[in-house]
């Protein structure tokens, strides 16, 4: 036992293993990788915490993998990293796409995804998280530059520009990211998060995903599963938007 115990952290690097234990170590704040996101992309690093876990809430409700699910979902924007005023959240006024063409702006935001299973691979994360995590986009559109470039070019825009070149996720968990990664960023665009609006946004979410998009054919969820997810997603969304009692003092600002 002792020996077992001992070889184990050497047996999970070089065999790239993902068992439960590498798995909860992952889950650490202070793992180096997840240390680096949140100093150097902290609006990434709070998104991908509340992505982890709403993930990993849905996957144990369709019997996924909770703990991969959520190690992949607080891995899965570490790409970022390298070009983190880039995306919106780390961004603090200027917005560097202003200067760039929706094509080259397209390019950037999609090479994350390498990127991150390029770092993760450096820094020793299992294969099993990187296959997962590298499928939380899949072949999804880049929509705002396409949208954008569909302005500037109505008649002559190439759609593949604007896509992610990865695969469709092909399992529960990955399936489960790439939604819960969705409606995460896309929820914090709603004024009002009252429980009604917030099921209307995830359903609508999920429903392109999954229709209009195409990304959850190869995976094997059915449409009980996805009912499922869409419920624990709204769950976790109006939980976390709870309104609170205003105090006194704020009452009285508010009349003056």
């Amino acid at each position: 036992g002792i020996l077992s115990n001992g070889l184990l952290p050497y047996i999970e690097d070089y065999f790239s293993f993902a068992t439960p234990t590498k798995l909860l170590e992952l889950t650490s704040e202070e793992s180096p990788l997840l240390k680096r996101l949140a100093q150097e992309a902290p609006g990434t690093f709070q998104h991908s915490k509340a992505v982890a876990n709403m993930a990993s809430q849905a996957a144990s409700a369709v019997e996924a993998d909770p703990l991969l699910t959520k190690v992949c979902a607080l891995y899965h924007d570490i790409g970022k990293i390298k070009r983190p005023e880039y995306y919106t959240e780390n961004q603090h006024g200027e917005n560097p796409h202003d200067e760039k063409k929706p094509t080259m702006s397209a390019l950037i935001i999609a090479t994350h995804v390498k990127d991150g299973a390029e770092l993760a691979r450096d820094y020793k994360i299992p294969h099993r998280v990187i296959e997962v995590m590298s499928q939380h986009h899949g072949t999804s559109l880049i929509e705002y530059f396409y949208n954008k470039q569909k302005e500037l070019t109505p008649d002559s825009v190439d759609e593949s520009q604007f896509r992610y070149k990865s695969l469709k996720p092909q399992s529960k968990e990955a399936a489960i990211l790439l939604l819960a990664d969705a409606v995460e960023a896309s929820s914090r665009s709603l004024d009002d998060l009252n429980p009604e609006k917030i099921k209307a946004h995830v359903k609508k979410i999920v429903d392109h995903k999954m229709k209009d998009d195409n990304q959850l054919e190869e995976t094997n969820l059915t449409l009980k599963d996805i009912d499922t997810i869409e419920d624990e997603f709204v769950k976790v969304l109006i939980s976390a938007n709870h309104k609170r009692i205003k105090y006194q003092n704020q009452l009285k600002e508010e009349a003056a």
